[in-house]
């Protein structure tokens, strides 16, 4: 934003943060009034009828081409129907994310919403006294992980992504009081509060499918792409168990919440190439995910070099 003209920021600043932060504002609001299949119902049918038609989703069909040749337009467009459908749903149930019952034995009214598959392999880990991190994609609702693992007694450190709106940035924050240990946004200051918590004997949670400039070439889903080494720097640095742990939409808002075999860490003795053999890993097991359920993923990222 530094080389935009001066008026153009102050137009930003004074009016078109707080018209977003009004509206994002009135939409939390409004979901969070509904009953939670309600909302998330509702967010579903208004991101997958409006969703397609912004300019966004050009990059989403162009993903979608590159990584499944075989796919005809139909079925791309369908993908895109079921990324916006997903991605609406996620927004929806975010005011209602500590509400949300994910074991049985919770206090909390009604059913579980929430199928837990390889709970073992987080239970067998910290009787190892091994610190742990975790790491998942935006695929079905993201959110539910750090949830769940909260109400299992393991509080997450989550690494996030903060918003050029510092009010969003507030309502996101607070939204997940309760729900994890910290929020570390990304940065150098960032990198130290992680480090700090990982000396402390805490575990984390990371988000890893995005692009990162000044990362590393991995290979992800059939053509290298630009990725951060933070998670193998820190895993290999505090000998931390490696989880691979996603979310799967089932339908409406319920989920499976998987957690893999920890990831064998590499100890070659070339830091390199073991940062690079890891993060290979962590994608190899990204892609799997997004092979079989391509609608809940995330297609939106501008992924891979045009």
């Amino acid at each position: 934003m530094a080389d935009r003209p001066a008026w153009k920021r102050l137009v930003t600043r004074v009016i078109g943060r707080p018209c977003e932060t009004a509206g994002l504002y009135v939409v939390h609001f409004v979901f969070n009034s509904l009953p939670l299949d309600t909302a998330s119902a509702l967010g579903a049918a208004v991101a997958r009828t409006i969703g397609p038609h912004l300019g966004v989703s050009r990059r989403a069909r162009h993903n979608l081409a590159r990584v499944f040749p075989e796919m005809s337009r139909e079925q791309i467009e369908t993908t895109v129907r079921e990324m916006w459908d997903n991605l609406g749903r996620v927004v929806a149930e975010l005011p209602h994310l500590p509400r949300i019952k994910v074991f049985a034995g919770e206090t909390s009214p009604g059913a579980s919403r929430v199928e837990i598959v390889g709970l073992e392999h987080v239970d067998a880990v910290r009787a190892a006294g091994r610190r742990i991190l975790f790491f998942t994609a935006h695929f079905g609702n993201w959110e539910i992980g750090p949830l769940a693992m909260m109400r299992h007694g393991l509080p997450l450190h989550i690494v996030y992504r903060q918003s050029n709106n510092p009010w969003a940035d507030r309502l996101f924050l607070n939204g997940r009081r309760g729900v994890v240990a910290s929020l570390i946004p990304k940065g150098a200051e960032g990198a130290r509060q992680i480090i700090t918590a990982l000396q402390k004997g805490g575990s984390a949670g990371m988000l890893v499918d995005q692009k990162m400039n000044d990362g590393i070439k991995v290979p992800f889903m059939g053509r290298d792409a630009m990725t951060a080494p933070a998670l193998a720097q820190l895993a290999l640095k505090f000998d931390c168990a490696v989880i691979p742990s996603v979310v799967e939409r089932l339908g409406g808002a319920r989920y499976r919440l998987t957690f893999e075999p920890p990831l064998p860490l590499p100890h070659s003795g070339n830091r390199h190439a073991d940062i690079l053999a890891l993060m290979t890993e962590v994608n190899r097991r990204m892609e799997a995910w997004i092979r079989k359920r391509p609608g809940q993923w995330l297609w939106l990222h501008r992924r891979w070099p045009d």
